[in-house]
């Protein structure tokens, strides 16, 4: 026989409809399961934050010790569930993996199925369409994902390609619910930076990886670990995560690091625990950390000791992590970093971002006209790119910005002179922080690989 407990209805078999009020609280629950002595199997539901209370864990181990003389057992289930030390020699975990993609196309006929029993829907995809929509599911439960499969069909009365962007909105809206994670799709082509040609042709290298998985193995090849991005403010870092994950054809997940910290003892490592989950569920995928040194600066017993609690779990996640992840980190201050962060192992490499050359320069320089309608070919490039040697990416770009505010407002187009104005009222951070990038500089030095 089997009972079920919850926190508004008590412990109870599952066909009883009347709340057993005498066990509503745990401890009362699990003195009766002690009490009764009835070989059976007993489900508590949702109990997960009440074994924190030692009153409860320590009323659990008395409950579950008879087992050892009878048949049955307490069956606790629910999300972040962590056993107390004294309970784990009793117990046994389970973690049950989240839907294959047969159980989500699966799940998409059956809510199809059942809504057309009430209301005309109809299906126009394709096979290619149907495995899109599939892939974009990965990593949500069975719930979230038929919540937002019925959300898209009752809306329009159909599941067509379109309903494949409102599932990517439902899902970037679910996973970033606790500020953790944002997800960005895989889109093809979606960021592409100029120069950078040392990185670009390592990760060409090993894209083939992801396309033939099963012969790289063979060929003794494991998914690459990743790699920590160094250099200066604005030259294209973050841009480089982006760029990564078209380039391959992954999704992106983005970890904020200012947001795993929690004023509470253990939330910060739980905060981490669930981010690095999400993405062991989601891969392969990429993980791009921005400005990692945030997250582990912090050194001795400023914070409570929190930065090294979580240094050391993701240093054990980072060897032992489960999935095809690849981890896109930046740094701006790598002296900030604790060295066992980028010691050889933890990352496959670490490239050095430089600020760009005179061919980078030109062609950022082009990127960014064109992206504004502007024609680069009516533009002096040659003399543009000879005034901006210092300047970042988002320097050159804020410069093309700040002319077209000023054409605009003397009711003028863009021109070559009036950049070149704008340009001469810039101070890059390569004059107003040149101490700094020449001990950027001096690090990377042998330690560091170029990335141009």
């Amino acid at each position: 026989p089997s009972y079920t407990w919850t926190r508004t209805k008590g412990l109870r078999e599952p066909a009883q409809l009347a709340v057993s009020r005498d066990t509503l609280s745990p401890v009362a629950a699990l003195s009766e399961v002690e009490r009764w002595q009835r070989p059976a199997l007993y489900n508590f539901q949702g109990l997960g934050a009440d074994l924190e209370d030692r009153v409860v864990a320590t009323k659990l181990k008395d409950a579950a010790w008879a087992f050892g003389r009878r048949d049955g057992a307490i069956i606790v289930t629910g999300a972040d569930l962590e056993i107390p030390t004294p309970l784990k020699e009793l117990s046994a975990t389970l973690s049950l993996p989240l839907p294959n993609p047969d159980e989500y196309r699966d799940l998409v006929m059956h809510v199809y199925r059942d809504l057309k029993k009430q209301i005309h829907v109809e299906v126009h995809m394709t096979q290619r369409e149907l495995d899109q929509l599939v892939s974009h599911l990965k990593g949500l439960t069975l719930l979230e994902a038929e919540k937002v499969l019925t959300k898209v069909m009752v809306e329009d009365n159909m599941l067509s390609p379109a309903d494949i962007g409102r599932v990517i909105v439902a899902k970037r809206d679910i996973i970033g619910r606790d500020g953790l994670l944002e997800y960005y799709p895989v889109e093809e082509n979606a960021a592409d930076i100029a120069g950078l040609n040392g990185l670009k042709g390592w990760l060409e290298k090993r894209r083939n990886i992801l396309l033939e998985p099963e012969r790289a193995a063979e060929f003794g090849l494991t998914f690459p670990k990743g790699v920590l991005l160094l250099g200066v403010q604005g030259c294209g870092k973050s841009l480089c995560a982006k760029m990564v994950a078209s380039r391959w054809n992954l999704p992106l997940l983005k970890m904020d690091p200012a947001k795993m910290y929690d004023k509470y003892i253990g939330e910060t490592e739980k905060n981490l625990a669930r981010a690095t989950a999400m993405a062991e569920k989601m891969s392969p995928v990429v993980l791009w950390i921005d400005e990692i040194e945030k997250a582990f600066a912090a050194t001795g017993d400023m914070d409570g000791g929190a930065s090294q609690r979580v240094l050391g779990s993701f240093l054990a996640w980072l060897q032992e992590r489960k999935g095809e992840i690849f981890v896109v980190a930046t740094a701006n201050d790598i002296t900030k970093l604790p060295p066992e962060l980028v010691r050889k192992g933890r990352f496959d490499e670490i490239f050095f971002v430089d600020l760009p050359d005179v061919e980078a320069r030109r062609a950022i320089l082009a990127l960014h006209l064109l992206k504004r309608g502007r024609n680069p070919h009516t533009f002096d490039l040659d003399k543009l790119t000879a005034r901006t040697e210092g300047f970042s990416g988002a320097e050159l770009e804020g410069a093309i910005v700040a002319g077209l505010y000023t054409a605009f407002s003397e009711g003028s187009d863009l021109s070559t002179e009036t950049l070149l104005s704008e340009v001469a009222l810039t101070r890059p951070l390569s004059q107003t922080y040149a101490e700094k990038l020449a001990e950027l500089r001096a690090w990377a030095k042998g330690r560091a690989v170029p990335a141009g």
